[in-house]
């Protein structure tokens, strides 16, 4: 495998599981020395466990809530103290609710929005001062395919996820003359807990759901590896000529 990360300071979140969990291995059999935070002490210690034992002293974690300002603050700020710099930001935490739109109470709302969106803009404002001063800083957002193409009873899932991919084009063009990408990875059906938990609404019509899979593999689930590979290229030097852009790994589901 290449060594893409060798030398490269990442903090990522939602490491304690799915996605999150995937793109810390990956990163780290890259070479990567790497922070994983996670609001799951448990997840983060099973992270750990299976990371490759030869990479476990690049690897340190932090207990954090991206929702929770001082969290964020606390925790971002031991991260980079530990990594002595930061070159990569991955904001893979994420939640995920459905409801009938009319039925969602405001409670859930908030929560999805709390974490998805506003947890992704603390993150990125907690750090862009610290990848500011990297030669080659980036931010790998997680949009969703439910944010281009209607999927039903996630309103506010789809909303949060439209707001990050919003958001990641502002912040490319922003800090683009300071040498800083910013790039949203769009997933499709993948096989995470997130997903394999999904509880639809009992009256739902399930015919409305044909698309969160994709084509490839006769409509089966994508697998957090697969996404994690679409992460190490971006936020690689392979990269270098992608900012403000939509990756998706989906199957083709929105072609």
């Amino acid at each position: 495998m290449q060594r893409r990360f060798d030398g490269r300071r990442v903090l990522v979140t939602g490491a304690g599981s799915g996605i999150g969990r995937a793109v810390v291995h990956r990163l780290l059999d890259e070479g990567a020395t790497l922070v994983g935070v996670d609001v799951s002490e448990a997840g983060l210690k099973e992270t750990v466990e299976n990371a490759a034992a030869d990479s476990r002293s690049r690897l340190h974690t932090v207990v954090l809530d991206v929702s929770d300002p001082e969290s964020v603050r606390s925790g971002s700020t031991a991260a980079v103290e530990f990594l002595g710099g930061l070159d990569v930001l991955v904001n893979a935490a994420g939640i995920h609710r459905s409801a009938h739109t009319h039925e969602m109470s405001l409670e859930s709302w908030n929560q999805i929005i709390g974490v998805n969106l506003t947890g992704t803009f603390l993150m990125v404002q907690a750090t862009i001062p610290h990848l500011l001063a990297s030669s080659h800083p980036v931010i790998v957002n997680f949009s969703s395919t439910a944010a281009h193409g209607a999927h039903p009873y996630m309103a506010a899932y789809a909303a949060s996820k439209g707001g990050v991919n919003a958001m990641t084009k502002a912040i490319a063009l922003e800090y683009s003359k300071q040498g800083l990408r910013a790039v949203n990875i769009v997933p499709g059906g993948i096989a995470t807990g997130l997903t394999q938990s999904f509880s639809a609404p009992d009256d739902a019509d399930w015919n409305l759901l044909s698309r969160l899979t994709g084509w490839l593999n006769n409509g089966a689930f994508g697998e957090p590896e697969d996404v994690a590979a679409a992460v190490a290229m971006v936020a690689s030097d392979d990269g270098r000529y992608i900012t403000g852009s939509e990756i998706r790994v989906d199957g083709g589901a929105l072609m």
